[in-house]
């Protein structure tokens, strides 16, 4: 597949190519081109080109592009979730489900267009003022490859509809089904340079787009040491900066909790998507007096889940992503194991069999007993591997639940509102979910504090972060 500039697919300016792999496979997919800088020049200067005539569109107009969009992904999420699960690796279930949350993105944004922008100040014998929004410019996304299609929607549906127009790097191991829904908006009416779509190495594609002096927002969702680096890239630029980096989301089960449907929700929580989550379940916290039954329905409920190619129908859990990224785990986990910092109830290792001998799978990890300041709680683990660890009161679990440096989602389980109160209070997250985690519907703001980035997406603080206030003051 090629890049998208200026509304048409071209291929890159040094005419390299870059492999797409199929992770439960290992087999080559396709091919994209390998941007350079020269092909990220290009793509900001048919954005500038294209502002003019996009930012004058009211955000109705806009916002029926939009929704136009969002009806013919709709109409394509069976085609468009089988390339996500080659390119990704995740259940088809799962990839249909994220190209549908792609869809319900761009029709939340169309369906708040009509959404007055701005506030009339009255001033008295001062006179009076107005305070509108207009869009900030040329904007990048960089998307990860985790969740390439939703995030792709978190980015593409606040920046067009509040006026701006975007340039967009996708993962390298994830470009394909991005550059179909790319695709998509143009056929639904994104003019010629509106959105364009640079692939390429991080390296290269990515950090050209921040360094960008015409590139006013960098909107970034990955890895924090990356997040760091554009921090620093944009400093002395005064660029907006949207991050959404790592974290490391606590789930505290008390002991009034519906224990079974708080098991399901460790299962969802930690195992979706493999576990290649920013904001799964990455520490499970069980009040001492449930923790002996929740861990062993935990333990039967693991062990029953069934690894493999995301085509397959059976299939609960992919494929890792990447090579690196089952490298990765199993070297976390051998660490914990060699260190004896915890017991392994179930999984700890790769997959034997035929099936797996090509594809990057690991089987889903349950590590329990794990103390406080180890390798596996300070740590940000990105795949199927939860730690479970007890308190004996509120007060310990919410000091376990911040004692790390990230801060994106936490929840807790349980029946009594005042439980609620206090871990919404104290807890130290972007978002608290009670009975439930990893829901995030488009009207909700997401984001998270510390290391776990700045800024939102969703919503309309995500709209607002697309643009800028200006004043009239009118001093008759």
């Amino acid at each position: 597949m090629h890049m998208l500039i200026d509304g048409k697919e071209v291929a890159a300016a040094n005419e390299t190519w870059m492999d797409v792999i199929n992770p439960a496979t290992s087999e080559v997919l396709g091919h994209v081109p390998a941007g350079t800088k020269t092909d990220v020049d290009a793509a900001v200067e048919s954005a500038e080109a294209a502002f003019g005539t996009w930012s004058k569109k009211t955000t109705r107009e806009r916002g029926l592009i939009l929704y136009h969009a969002a009806e013919l992904v709709r109409q394509n999420h069976q085609a468009l979730g089988r390339q996500l699960t080659l390119e990704q690796g995740k259940p088809i279930r799962e990839a249909i489900d994220e190209v549908r949350g792609c869809a319900n993105i761009l029709e939340y944004y169309a369906s708040i267009a009509g959404k007055p922008a701005g506030e009339a100040i009255q001033l008295g014998n001062a006179g009076d003022c107005m305070v509108t929004r207009e869009p900030l410019g040329v904007c990048g996304a960089i998307i990860p490859w985790n969740m390439p299609v939703l995030i792709m929607g978190w980015k593409v549906g606040p920046a067009l509809l509040a006026g701006n127009t975007l340039v967009l790097k996708p993962a390298s191991r994830t470009p394909l089904t991005t550059l179909k829904i790319a695709a998509i908006l143009r056929d639904a009416g994104v003019p010629p340079g509106v959105l364009n779509v640079v692939t390429g190495a991080g390296e290269t594609v990515g950090a050209a787009l921040v360094k960008h002096p015409s590139v006013q927002k960098i909107s970034f969702t990955g890895d924090c040491a990356t997040g760091h680096q554009i921090r620093e890239m944009t400093a002395h630029q005064n660029k907006e900066i949207t991050l959404e980096l790592g974290g490391s989301d606590p789930m505290i089960v008390m002991a009034d909790a519906d224990i079974d449907r708080a098991v399901e929700g460790a299962i969802r929580g930690r195992f979706y998507n493999a576990g290649q989550v920013c904001t799964a379940v990455k520490r499970l916290y069980l009040h001492e007096k449930i923790a002996p039954a929740f861990t062993k329905k935990l333990k039967a409920r693991t062990e029953a889940l069934h690894v493999g190619d995301g085509l397959l129908p059976a299939t609960d859990i992919g494929p890792m992503t990447g090579k690196d990224q089952l490298a990765r785990i199993a070297a976390q986990v051998e660490e914990a194991r060699e260190r004896e910092e915890g017991t392994i109830l179930c999984g700890g290792c790769t997959l034997p069999g035929k099936e797996y001998e090509r594809g990057f799978f690991y089987q889903p990890t349950l590590v329990a007993d794990v103390a406080p300041g180890t390798s596996l709680v300070t740590n940000e683990i990105f795949g199927p591997v939860l730690p479970v660890m007890t308190f004996p009161d509120l007060d310990a679990a919410i000091g376990d639940a911040n004692r790390t440096r990230y801060g994106l989602g936490a929840s807790v389980w349980t029946k009594d509102i005042g439980t609620v109160k206090r871990v919404y209070r104290e807890v130290r997250a972007g978002i608290i979910w009670v009975n439930r985690h990893l829901a995030l519907p488009p009207e909700i703001p997401f984001g998270g504090v510390n290391e776990s980035g700045i800024g939102r997406e969703n919503g309309y603080n995500a709209l607002e972060s697309y643009s800028r206030t200006k004043t009239l003051y009118l001093g008759w």
